[in-house]
């Protein structure tokens, strides 16, 4: 019976493209505190739904091994420090030693030389013998001899000593940078919100151990949020990053943009971010439910008809066209689609009539008579 069915006419003329999609408010400025050890839990301190500072402490973990490593690093720097202190009494010692040991000898080649000098002079004179005057000379050149080996030790002592304190002070700032690192494990353990905001999630509680690096609590930042829809995969096509959007909160609607599309489609459909361009209602939280549209363009003059129940944009499908009396199977391939019409690519002309009915039930069927 043609009162049954639900019927439209193809009609020429421009088309609003829109696509409509639903999902969820989720938010833009998320932290997740995690373990920076392995331990157990010793206390949570917030439960979901608190509002945090930076800094806030969520929950305090213990590990005996992370306090014990703190303490024998702070061990290790105080016995370093002491030895260092002990090897530069011993080296400067031992410096001072070759610098008196060199000043001896200055000043016996000093007197040395002065002796040589006379006794050359007496020599000449017939005082005292050749013999004597080049035994003050052999003298004075061996002190000088020694002098000049005394120094050389003198001045491999002081880079010596220099290289053996340079290690020194390495070691005790590597142990110094170790017991840095083991102090911050351990204030660490005191785990904190690492910006304000509203506590989302809490993933342990107290008894529970954990790994170095698992996620603990999630904090966000709950005004700013942004929409994440999925729109059907066959859409996508006309879909692109700035399009505009109108967000549906259920309290009131909010513009916004496109600002990504993911690649890969999930079950038939895409997901889409929609970054808020205008201010949410109050009552707005985050994972709420949501509905978008996303405006796409609008067509020139183009065919366009009622969307049917089957057949989505840039698909074809089998519909009944209406013609004497009679419904007759065709094909028809459709383009963009709006909300409520479908562009008519082809199969269709301008005054066509086609049931837009659920008509499985006579799959099969071609031709059906209309009373």
């Amino acid at each position: 019976s043609r009162g049954q069915l639900w019927v439209a006419t193809v009609q020429r003329g421009p088309l609003t493209l829109e696509v409509r999609g639903a999902g969820t408010l989720v938010p833009t400025d998320v932290r997740w505190a995690a373990a920076p050890v392995a331990g157990r839990v010793d206390k949570v301190l917030v439960q979901p739904g608190a509002v945090v500072e930076a800094g806030t402490v969520l929950i305090e973990l213990a590990n005996p091994d992370t306090e014990l490593a703190a303490l024998e690093a702070e061990r290790d720097v105080a016995q370093a420090e002491a030895e260092l202190a002990r090897l530069s009494a011993t080296l400067d010692g031992s410096r001072l030693a070759q610098e008196s040991a060199v000043a001896g000898l200055d000043a016996d080649l000093a007197m040395a030389r002065r002796r040589s000098s006379i006794d050359t002079s007496m020599a000449e004179k017939g005082v005292i013998s050749d013999l004597e005057s080049m035994e003050s000379g052999d003298r004075a050149g061996a002190l000088t001899s020694r002098l000049e080996f005394e120094k050389k030790r003198l001045i491999a002592l002081r880079r010596g000593n220099s290289a053996q304190l340079e290690a020194q002070h390495s070691q005790l700032e590597r142990l110094r940078a170790l017991t840095a690192f083991r102090k911050k494990q351990l204030a660490e353990m005191h785990v904190r919100a690492g910006q304000p905001g509203v506590v989302q999630q809490i993933t342990v509680e107290a008894g529970q151990a954990v790994a170095a690096g698992a996620p603990l609590a999630k904090v966000v930042v709950p005004e700013r949020l942004m929409a994440r829809i999925r729109i059907p995969e066959a859409s996508t096509a006309d879909v692109g990053i700035g399009l505009t959007a109108l967000i549906d909160t259920r309290a009131g609607t909010v513009p916004g943009e496109v600002v990504r599309i993911d690649p890969a489609a999930q079950n038939g459909s895409v997901t889409v971010d929609l970054k808020l361009t205008g201010p949410l209602p109050k009552s707005a939280r985050v994972d709420q439910n949501v509905e978008a549209i996303i405006s796409l363009a609008k067509t020139g003059d183009v065919l366009h008809v009622a969307r049917p129940t089957v057949g989505e944009a840039h698909q074809t499908a089998s519909l009944y066209r209406l013609e004497n009396g009679e419904a007759r199977r065709i094909t028809v391939k459709f383009g963009r689609a709006a909300l409520k019409d479908i562009e008519i690519s082809s199969g269709l002309a301008e005054g066509d009539q086609i049931v837009l009915s659920d008509m499985s039930r006579y799959d099969g069927v071609d031709r059906l008579r209309i009373e």
